[in-house]
């Protein structure tokens, strides 16, 4: 293997430092250039359409219209999801995190934050090349970082995703309860799913008032829950919902079926909960091993070791 010496390396960071400012100018004179900076099509009608798109009239017309630079953002975006397979996980977890994006556009941001990462490195490389302590290594601090940042932003839907499953599953037998005495009281169903979602302010509750909307609308109320299942894919959930629909199918009383749902709801809440304390016994091991233990064994032999170096033992 050839060495790299600091002079090539400082010469290779100050080309990369120099190909960095003469792409970016080009990009900004690119951004200027009639063709990519004409209105785009959503601009050009969006003050005809205000009455559809914007019937409060509370969003500028620019902000109906995204930048010039969107549409290769988008491009780019397609490409990446046809590079990195199907798009059915990456929906599942937007409609699980509520998150009002579709595919195409997270892969976008994906890649803006890959970009951003693979400059970053590019920097944080040139900056240690010029500091005198550069490498070979250094080549994949870019790439590392691109990925990197592309893996963030994929965890962190991730995160959402299940923190707002989370949520549901704490919320669903309170909900189902609540159903259950409104439905003891002598209310119909759509109107019991009408009072919990107006009193309750979970995220369970805001999907019951999406589908009391939708059934208000004219939708049939079994396919709007069938509808709520397949959005949410909580096996609790699906559950209920099934138990729900074949008692409102065969006319059974839904007020038994809610209260042997929220039962089965709490008792796995309750297995969930012991599962959880099972893990986190296993990580309070970790400090006990590795910071008390070691700890109580210096304390108990340093005296002894203390005495015998003396030779007062």
């Amino acid at each position: 293997m050839v060495p790299v010496t600091p002079l090539v390396v400082d010469d290779l960071a100050v080309a990369i430092v120099l190909g960095t400012a003469f792409g970016a100018g080009v990009l900004l004179m690119l951004t200027r250039v009639p063709r990519w900076a004409a209105p785009s099509l959503t601009r050009r009608i969006a003050p005809y359409l205000r009455d559809v798109t914007d019937p409060a009239g509370l969003t500028p017309v620019g902000a109906l219209s995204a930048p010039a630079t969107m549409p290769v953002v988008s491009s780019l975006g397609r490409r990446l999801a046809a590079l990195a397979g199907s798009n059915v996980a990456v929906e599942r977890r937007l409609r699980q995190a509520a998150w009002t994006t579709d595919a195409v556009t997270f892969r976008a941001r994906q890649l803006a934050w890959g970009l951003a990462g693979l400059a970053a490195g590019a920097a944080a490389a040139v900056g240690i090349s010029l500091a005198g302590r550069g490498s070979a290594a250094l080549v994949l601090l870019p790439p590392l970082a691109a990925v990197g940042a592309m893996a963030a932003v994929d965890a962190v839907l991730s995160r959402a995703a299940a923190a707002r499953l989370a949520r549901i599953g704490d919320e669903l037998p309170t909900v189902l309860e609540f159903l259950a005495l409104c439905l003891s009281a002598g209310e119909g169903i759509l109107d019991s799913l009408r009072r919990v979602s107006d009193v309750g302010a979970g995220e369970l509750t805001g999907e019951l008032r999406a589908l009391v909307v939708a059934v208000g609308t004219g939708s049939s109320l079994p396919d709007e829950l069938g509808a709520l299942s397949a959005r949410l894919e909580v096996a609790a959930v699906t559950r209920a919902v099934d138990q729900l629909v074949a008692a409102i199918d065969r006319g059974a009383p839904l007020a038994q079926v809610l209260h042997a749902q929220a039962l089965d709801a709490r008792e796995d809440a309750k297995r969930t909960l012991i599962e959880r304390a099972g893990r986190k016994e296993i990580y309070m091991l970790v400090p006990l091993v590795f910071l008390i233990l070691p700890l109580s064994v210096l304390f108990a032999v340093f005296p002894g070791i203390f005495i015998l170096r003396l030779g007062l033992g």
